[in-house]
C-alpha cells in the first residue's frame, strides 16, 4: 500500500494517523517540552519522539511506592545516539561520558547495534542533551522509530583496506536512508545545524508516514558474522576477491521480535536472493527499503516488519519486484562461509596499528567500587589519537593505537585492570543482554541485572562438565522483543514474568539458525536443573569441533529451525 494511495477510511493502525498527522515528526513536543507540570509528555507525542531518537521511560522500580504515594510514575528519558558501524571518536567518547554524568544515571550502554544509550535523563534535561550530543558531531535522528536505523558493520575498520571501506559504506547508506524532515533541527538544536543533514521536505523516500515499522540493515566480514547479518531486514555479506571487496550477497526479510501467545509473530532470518556489485549499495538499499514503504503491513502493527512482508508475498516476489525497481538483476549468489558471530577480545593488529578488544558484561559502562571501568576509558579517550568502536556484541574495541603510543595505552589497561575477558569463561564471553528492569517499559523480567549471576551458576555446571572453555552463546531478554537477538542464540532466556523464562536451544554459532523452544515459564531452579544433563551430554558425546547448538539438534533434543514461520511448530 503505497503512501498515495493510503486510505484513512481503512482500518489503518492507530501509528499511521499520528505520523500522517505529525507534520513530519513535530507533533506537539515542543509544547510538551514547554509544560512543567509533569515529567512527562503526551502520549501521541511519545510516538513520535523515537524517531527522534528518544523513548520515554519510568523507574520500575519506584513504581508501586510512587503509586502509594499518590505521585506521577519517575519519568524520564531513553536517547540512543546512533554511531554508523559503532565510530566514535576520543573527543566524542568524552562528550557521552560528560552527558552520562551530568544528565543520565552515570552509565553509559553499549547497545547490540553499536550505538550509544543514556538512561534517566529528565524532561528538563532533554532539549540541552540532544543539542550537546550534536554538538559532537553525533546525533539521535532515527535512532528509533518507523525508519532505518543505526547502519551495523564490523566494529573494527583497521584489520583491513577492506573493513575500512565497508565501515564508509555503513556511513553512506546510513546517511542516504536517513529522514529529511528538518523536524529535528528546529525542536533540539533551534534550527541551528552543526553539519547540513536536511533536504527540502517532505520527505522525498519516506513520505509523510515513513515505514510501518522499523527497519535494520547491517553489513558482515567474512568469516565474521558479529553483526548477526541473518537478523537483519538487509543483510549485506561482503564479498572479497584478491583482497578487494567486490560486492556483497544479500539476505532480505531477518528480525527477532515476536509476542507471547501470538504464533502469528516469530522471529525470522535473512533469506539469500543474490549477489550484486559494491557499486550499487546505496541503489538496492534503497529500493528494498521502499518495497516495505510500498508493501508492508499499516494496519497491524505486530505484523509489520520487514520478515512477514517477504514472508507473505514470498522470496520470489520480493526478488522480481527488487529486480523491477532496479531495472537490472541480482547474479547469483557467491560462495562464503561464517565461523562465529562474537568478537575477537585482547590486541590485534592491522594496518600497521594496534586494537584492543574489551570485554563489558552486557554493554553497561559504569563505575563500581572494585571496577572502575568508566574512568579508565574516559582516562584512555584523554590520550588516545585513534578511535573507539562499539562492537555488536556490546563490547569496545580501542582501536587505530599508534605503535609509539601502545604502552600509554597499556598501562591504562593495567592500571585500571581492565579485562578482554582472558579470565572468564567461553559462555560469558559470548553473553548478550537488554537492559530489561528497572527503564525498559517493555519488560517482564529482568536481563541485565540478573543475567550474570544466572551465569556465575551456569558455570558451576560447565566445570562439572569440563566445558568452561568452550565458546557457547548465551543471551536473554526481559520480553520477546528480541534486542539481544536471542532467537540465534545456543542457550536463550526470553522473560515471561518476574523470574520466569522461556527457554530456547539450538541457534548457530555462527548466527545462522533460529533455536527452539525447549522449557517454557521456568524459574532459576528448573533452569539449572535443565541444563545440568545436557551440558553433560554434551561433553561426554560432541564429535571433535561440534558446537553446542549444532549437537542438541543433532542429538535430538530440540529440532532445528531455519525458518522462522516453523518457529513455533
Amino acid at each position: 500500500m503505497t503512501e498515495s494511495n493510503l486510505n484513512f477510511s481503512q482500518k489503518l493502525d492507530e501509528m499511521e494517523r499520528i505520523k500522517a498527522d505529525s507534520n513530519y515528526l513535530r507533533g506537539t513536543i515542543v509544547e510538551g517540552l514547554a509544560d512543567r507540570i509533569t515529567g512527562a509528555i503526551s502520549e501521541e507525542d511519545t510516538k513520535l519522539l523515537k524517531f527522534h531518537g528518544s523513548y520515554m521511560q519510568d523507574d520500575r522500580d519506584l513504581r508501586d511506592e510512587r503509586r502509594r504515594q499518590k505521585l506521577e510514575p519517575a519519568y524520564s528519558f531513553m536517547i540512543r545516539v546512533r554511531a554508523p558501524g559503532g565510530a566514535s571518536t576520543p573527543e566524542q567518547w568524552i562528550a557521552m561520558d560528560d552527558i552520562a554524568n551530568q544528565y543520565a544515571n552515570q552509565t553509559i550502554k553499549l547497545t547490540t547495534r553499536q550505538a550509544f544509550q543514556f538512561h534517566g535523563i529528565l524532561k528538563r534535561n532533554l532539549k540541552q542533551t540532544m543539542f550537546d550530543i550534536n554538538q559532537s558531531l553525533l546525533d539521535t535522528l532515527a535512532a528509533c522509530g518507523d525508519v532505518n536505523r543505526n547502519v551495523m558493520c564490523n566494529p573494527n575498520p583497521y584489520q583491513s583496506d577492506v573493513h575500512a571501506e565497508i565501515n564508509q559504506i555503513a556511513s553512506d547508506i546510513s546517511r542516504h536512508l536517513s529522514p529529511k524532515t528538518q523536524a529535528y533541527h528546529e525542536i533540539w538544536l533551534d534550527g541551528e545545524k552543526v553539519l547540513d543533514t536536511s533536504d527540502q521536505e517532505p520527505e522525498p523516500m519516506y513520505g509523510k508516514t515513513y515505514l510501518p515499522r522499523k527497519f535494520k540493515i547491517g553489513i558482515a566480514v567474512p568469516p565474521s558474522n558479529d553483526i548477526d547479518v541473518f537478523s537483519q531486514d538487509i543483510g549485506l555479506i561482503s564479498i572479497i576477491e584478491d583482497g578487494e571487496l567486490v560486492g556483497f550477497n544479500l539476505t532480505v526479510g531477518g528480525g527477532m521480535g515476536m509476542k507471547h501467545g501470538n504464533t502469528a509473530t516469530y522471529p525470522q532470518v535473512g533469506r539469500l536472493i543474490g549477489y550484486f556489485p559494491k557499486s550499487q549499495v546505496i541503489d538496492v538499499c534503497e529500493k528494498i527499503l521502499t518495497i516495505q514503504r510500498d508493501y508492508g503491513n499499516r494496519e497491524d502493527r505486530m505484523n509489520a516488519r520487514f520478515k512477514y512482508t517477504v514472508d507473505r508475498k514470498g522470496v520470489a516476489w520480493i526478488t522480481d519486484e527488487l529486480n523491477r525497481r532496479l531495472g537490472w538483476e541480482l547474479e547469483s549468489k557467491r560462495a562464503f562461509h561464517f565461523e562465529d558471530n562474537g568478537d575477537r577480545y585482547g590486541w590485534t593488529e592491522g594496518s600497521g596499528k594496534h586494537h584492543f578488544t574489551l570485554f563489558i558484561q552486557n554493554g553497561r559502562v559504569k563505575d563500581t567500587e572494585e571496577y572502575k571501568l568508566k574512568t579508565a576509558l574516559r582516562a584512555i579517550a584523554e590520550v588516545h589519537t585513534g578511535d573507539f568502536r562499539l562492537s555488536p556484541n556490546q563490547n569496545l574495541v580501542i582501536a587505530n593505537v599508534e605503535t609509539e603510543k601502545k604502552p600509554e595505552i597499556e598501562a591504562l589497561i593495567k592500571q585500571y585492570g581492565l579485562t578482554d575477558g582472558e579470565h572468564y569463561t567461553g559462555l560469558r564471553k559470548n553473553s548478550m543482554a537488554c537492559v530489561a528492569f528497572p527503564t525498559c517499559g517493555l519488560a517482564m523480567a529482568e536481563s541485565e541485572r540478573y543475567l550474570p549471576s544466572l551465569i556465575t551458576k551456569i558455570e558451576a555446571l560447565l566445570d562439572e562438565a569440563g566445558l568452561n572453555e568452550e565458546e557457547i552463546t548465551i543471551r536473554m531478554t526481559g520480553c520477546p522483543n528480541g534486542c539481544a537477538r536471542p532467537a540465534l542464540a545456543e542457550i536463550a532466556f526470553i522473560g515471561k514474568a518476574p523470574g520466569k523464562y522461556n527457554m530456547y536451544l539450538g541457534g548457530g554459532f555462527a548466527g545462522d539458525r533460529l533455536n527452539k523452544l525447549y522449557k517454557e515459564n521456568i524459574d532459576e531452579a528448573e533452569i539449572l536443573e535443565s541444563l545440568r544433563p545436557i551440558l553433560l551430554q554434551y561433553a561426554q558425546e560432541r564429535t571433535a569441533g561440534e558446537r553446542f547448538g549444532n549437537f542438541v539438534v543433532r542429538a535430538g533434543i530440540v529440532e532445528a529451525v531455519t525458518d522462522g514461520q516453523l518457529f513455533h511448530s
